[in-house]
């Protein structure tokens, strides 16, 4: 890539001059390219030829951005609690409040690479069954040890309101369904009235990550079981931890689903491979080592089909608008219906 060849997002002079005044190490000529895979935020490695470092730069997507979504100085700050915490997660290195330096806030984050999971185990990674539960038992521990942070000690004591958490995820996100669609869809207005009718009451609040999943964490090249970095905090909060459980196991296939599950959930497929382990075996894990009851996961699993539904009819939107960036947006409407039914069948049963 030439220094020319700017991905939409980046003014890079205006970055390349922020970098040098704010970011360590972070002296021109830049380069930077967009990290595929995200669908909401944009998210770019940035190398300082300079020094021959390389950072990561967050971004809010262009065009249509729901209020109180896509928060840099959030995510900021949740990565400058969790360092030194022993959760794997980047540091904070920079944040720009000033929309005028790139059009929007952006902040800028230690870059750590690895193995990232989206659709498939890449060829011989993770061959065998064994580094497979290697690998799920990892995803497990390091939600137990995000669950575990006394979030008042490191500062996050009024970083979320978990007084009514379940109850205020159902109604702000059919209040972003609102502002988001682009389309009647009856079958969400039957999931709101069931996910109200079906709350559960939630155990004692801890730091909730909101889309925790393979997708959104690096792995090890050389270690399948060691996660080395956990990403994408924008939707994190302090609220129910079930919710970051009920989140995976949506994304979490298993070798006898249909295949409108493993196609309908992005990376799916991926833990339907042998070795893995099933969505009860990955409940009564968590059980067991955070000693929280997990009897109703599947009203967890439901609300994050609900809101994961939102933001994927959010994107379409921005996709019909001709204001998304990277690849794979045009099959992302189609998904919208399948969240829907899929958590209907799930608070049905």
């Amino acid at each position: 890539m030439t220094e020319t060849e700017t991905p939409p997002g980046i003014d890079a002079a205006a970055v390349s001059r922020f970098f040098a005044a704010q970011v360590p190490g972070g002296e021109g000529p830049l380069r930077f390219a967009l990290i595929a895979g995200g669908r909401s935020n944009l998210t770019y490695r940035v190398e300082a030829t300079s020094s021959g470092r390389s950072f990561v730069l967050r971004r809010p997507p262009l065009g249509h951005v729901l209020p109180t979504a896509h928060d840099m100085a959030r995510e900021h700050r949740v990565l400058a609690a969790l360092a030194g915490s022993g959760v794997p997660a980047p540091r904070p290195l920079a944040l720009c409040q000033d929309p005028a330096v790139n059009g929007a806030p952006f902040y800028v984050m230690s870059y750590h690479p690895g193995i990232v999971l989206h659709d498939d185990l890449p060829e011989g990674f993770a061959a065998t069954h064994t580094e497979r539960r290697r690998m799920s038992l990892a995803l497990v521990e390091a939600l137990v040890s995000l669950h575990a942070i006394d979030y008042a000690a490191v500062g996050l004591g009024d970083f979320g309101r978990p007084d009514g958490y379940l109850e205020r995820q159902v109604r702000r996100w059919s209040q972003q369904w609102e502002r988001s669609k682009t389309r009647e869809l009856p079958a969400i207005d039957e999931l709101i009235r069931r996910l109200n009718a079906q709350l559960p009451r939630s155990p004692a609040p801890t730091i909730v990550h909101g889309d925790y999943r393979f997708g959104n964490m690096a792995l090890a090249p050389d270690d399948p079981g060691r996660i080395v970095a956990i990403f994408d905090w924008e939707m994190s909060t302090i609220g129910d931890p079930l919710a970051d459980l009920g989140y995976t196991q949506l994304y979490w296939g298993e070798a006898d689903d249909p295949p409108s599950r493993l196609v309908g959930a992005g990376g799916a497929a991926l833990t339907a491979r042998p070795g893995f382990l099933t969505r009860d075996e990955l409940a009564h894990e968590y059980a067991l080592r955070s000693g929280r009851d997990v009897e109703r996961i599947e009203f967890y699993e439901a609300i994050a089909g609900y809101k994961l539904a939102v933001i994927a009819e959010g994107i379409h939107a921005r996709f019909l608008k001709g204001q998304t960036v990277g690849q794979g947006f045009s099959e992302v409407g189609k998904g919208v219906e399948w969240l829907v039914e899929r958590s209907l069948q799930l608070l049905r049963a």
